[in-house]
């Protein structure tokens, strides 16, 4: 099909830009919030069930969410970026290969950090920063979610594909199935037959297990191209192409899993120099960082739904829609930003509260920890959605660098200093920082792209 009828068909380069943000958006958002809710629901159910012990357990197991979620993004955002790209420049093979390579390439990656997790378990949860007592809760949990690994790969990162091919409903239907499938199961494994951690751990493998099989029942239903079945064994270049695209938003996941893992650690041995103790800041960081990943879901769901539009648009050479689509992203999740900051100064402890008691250190360290490490959280939507949008454009490399700016350039550096010089209240002042520094960042590099948009357009014009 020639580009300019693939233009005219396609409602990505004539619908309103508003309109299809909304329409892309708002499952990608769902999407994103049932992947939250799985977290917290564990966690909800846990404090209630198990205790302190157990949430903490919880925050442990957590970077090997953030792994498989950072695999997931790394095939299901770079096969969706580069499908989008092709489609919107007419060249539908390339497009088809695409699919059917990031398919194949998620279940393999998914069934290897299975293996690997299992074989390594023990030793890296102590990695991670499991204190002796929270070690076989963590041990228990995590030894049983592996299994679910590949289910939630397959279902996070296909769930791209399936809202860059025009069906954004579906996308959201797979995930919430598992959800609240999940959301049946914890309390009746947790209480009613008194499985503790491990009924936790198998209510979530058993809800991902459902969301990848209705993802997967979609790869017979595919509506923009037609998938052949040589293209499921994936080229080396289709592979270098997709884990391009994909790299910023990989790079970005297992940024923050590197920080939490340090994160922990610091909050392990500091917290044993302070009146809170070892197991105290790492139950509650552990609940607040599932909260907080509650209003970043929301932010990262614009993000990916911003995504389908941009990259057909740019392919298409419709820059002015690009711009007015980023720009309406960004308004977007600062809206949600904001919310979120409101929430986390004014209710810190009615929301710690939601998730089992404590003495009045553990809520002290709470409150605290909240309001001064959220301090900046106004800012959190720029970075995440600017470093989409580089790699939406197809600059993988800048899309990797602002990816990794708040994490790895700011924050992890913050947090190695400032516990030395502040002890544990030094990791709470890391976060604003670290925040303000990457929003200060992504604005500059992104208003530098506008301008060379803009030159192009005149050029091509």
């Amino acid at each position: 099909m020639p580009k300019a009828q693939s233009l005219q068909a396609n409602p990505l380069g004539t619908e309103s830009v508003g309109k299809l943000l909304f329409k892309f958006a708002v499952p990608s958002i769902v999407s994103g919030l049932v992947g939250a809710f799985y977290n917290i629901v564990d966690q909800f159910f846990i404090g209630q069930g198990v205790g302190m012990l157990g949430n903490a357990a919880t925050n442990v197991a957590f970077p090997l969410n953030t792994i498989c979620i950072a695999a997931a993004l790394l095939l299901g955002i770079g096969s969706a970026s580069g499908f989008s790209l092709a489609l919107g420049a007419g060249k539908k093979e390339e497009a088809s290969r695409i699919v059917s390579g990031g398919a194949t390439l998620m279940i393999l990656l998914g069934c290897l950090l299975a293996a690997l997790v299992l074989l390594f378990l023990e030793p890296m949860l102590l990695l991670f920063g499991a204190s002796s007592g929270v070690l076989p809760y963590a041990v228990t949990y995590t030894g049983i979610t592996a299994f679910g690994m590949p289910f939630l790969i397959f279902s996070t990162g296909f769930s791209s594909l399936i809202r860059s091919d025009g069906s954004p409903t579906y996308s959201m239907v797979c995930v919430i199935v598992g959800a609240v499938l999940n959301t049946i199961l914890d309390p009746l494994f947790i209480f009613t037959l008194d499985m503790g951690m491990a009924g936790a751990a198998w209510a979530t493998v058993i809800g991902q297990g459902v969301s990848a099989v209705l993802c997967f029942i979609y790869l017979f239903r595919f509506r923009s191209v037609r998938l052949v079945r040589r293209d499921f064994l994936p080229k080396p270049a289709t592979v270098k192409h997709i884990c391009a695209l994909g790299a910023a938003a990989c790079f970005n996941q297992l940024a923050m899993t590197v920080v939490q893992i340090v994160m922990n650690n610091a909050l392990t041995f500091y917290g044993a120099t302070s009146r809170y103790g070892p197991d105290i800041p790492l139950a509650v960081v552990g609940i607040i960082t599932k909260v907080y990943f509650i209003f970043l879901s929301v932010i990262i769901g614009i993000s990916q739904g911003n995504q389908p539009i941009v990259g057909f648009n740019y392919g298409a050479k419709q820059y002015e829609r690009v711009k007015k689509t980023y720009r309406n992203a960004v308004i977007a999740a600062s809206v949600v930003a904001v919310a979120g900051f409101l929430c986390f100064q004014l209710f810190p402890r009615e929301i710690i509260s939601l998730f089992g008691g404590g003495s009045e250190d553990y809520y002290h360290f709470a409150e605290r920890y909240f309001r001064i490490f959220m301090m900046m959280f106004f800012l959190i939507g720029i970075q995440p959605v600017t470093a989409n949008f580089f790699t939406s454009l197809g600059h993988a490399k800048l899309g990797i660098f602002l990816s990794l700016t708040r994490q790895i350039l700011f924050l992890l550096p913050l947090i190695l200093l400032f516990p030395r010089l502040f002890g544990i209240d030094g990791i709470m002042y890391a976060g604003p920082i670290a925040d303000l520094a990457a929003a200060i960042l992504a604005l500059v590099l992104v208003r530098r792209e506008m301008i060379r948009m803009d030159a192009k357009a005149k050029e091509e014009g």
